[in-house]
């Protein structure tokens, strides 16, 4: 498996889009009214526009999209729930899991501006996993039987759509890959790596940034025990790839910790 396809692992696919829900029992904050479109929306270049032509922009323009905020802590929605709506993250950062037979969470994925939730819903029409904000936070929800509509009417759009479905069976698909086959040194710097690079490309830092999910919610996603993803972080400090504050991350040697990927993929 090549470094990239490794960093792409933890990479979901990037839209940002506008329209909320009626209310539910998990919308406890009321919604607000369309202020950006997609054409201006400040994420346009990572989200479903990028490489879309202009007149398929201005039909989504066309759609309704409407936004809310969702404070930490609260859920998006919960596994089980009706599938209605693809949500794009506008800022802050969301988790995605399942409540596993014996009760604890299983971490399926972290999400953070201009990166699509929801597209597991689309199989079964119901949820596969719940969404959680890690901090307060604001999205936009897509109507998928409006998106579904459109692309049936837009060979442009039917591709884009096709393109999303196809990004999230490459990422589970990889993910899967990358539990069964690396060390837990591995795992922890391709997710750094990864969150990085995803960072970079709206615009932060890629060297320093703040971890808004818990060790224990990063070991549950990469399948390794809370004890060794702590256990990693200080052998990555040891070897003064990083320096770590708590939650907060400095990446000291960011070319030692890709060589260090790459080395053992080899």
């Amino acid at each position: 498996m090549s470094l990239a396809m490794s960093l792409a692992i933890l990479d979901t696919p990037a839209v940002a889009l506008r329209f909320v829900p009626p209310p539910s029992a998990h919308a406890r904050t009321p919604v607000a009214p369309l202020k950006t479109l997609c054409s201006a929306c400040h994420l346009r270049e990572l989200c479903l526009p990028c490489g879309m032509a202009g007149s398929d922009v201005e039909r989504l323009d066309g759609l309704m999209f409407a936004q809310r905020r969702v404070k930490a802590g609260d859920t998006l929605y919960r596994e089980g729930d009706r599938f209605e709506f693809i949500y794009a993250v506008r800022g802050g950062t969301f988790k995605t899991g399942l409540e596993l037979a014996d009760g604890r969470e299983q971490v399926s994925g972290f999400y953070i501006g201009g990166e699509l939730m929801g597209l597991d819903g689309v199989a079964q029409g119901k949820h596969a996993s719940s969404a959680t904000a890690l901090e307060d936070a604001q999205i936009c929800a897509i109507p998928y039987a409006h998106l579904v509509q459109l692309s049936a009417a837009n060979a442009g759009m039917q591709h884009i759509v096709s393109r999303l479905m196809s990004r999230e069976i490459v990422r589970e698909h990889s993910l899967m890959m990358l539990l069964g086959s690396m060390s837990a040194e591995e795992r922890l710097a391709a997710f750094l790596l990864n969150f990085s690079q995803r960072l970079k490309a709206r615009g932060y830092s890629a060297g320093e940034f703040h971890l808004r999910m818990s060790r224990a919610e990063i070991g549950s996603y990469l399948g390794l025990k809370l004890e060794t993803v702590s256990r990693t972080f200080s052998a990555f400090q040891q070897q003064r790839l990083l320096e770590v504050d708590k939650r907060h991350i400095r990446i000291t040697d960011m070319g030692g910790l890709s060589r260090a990927l790459e080395s053992r993929m080899h």
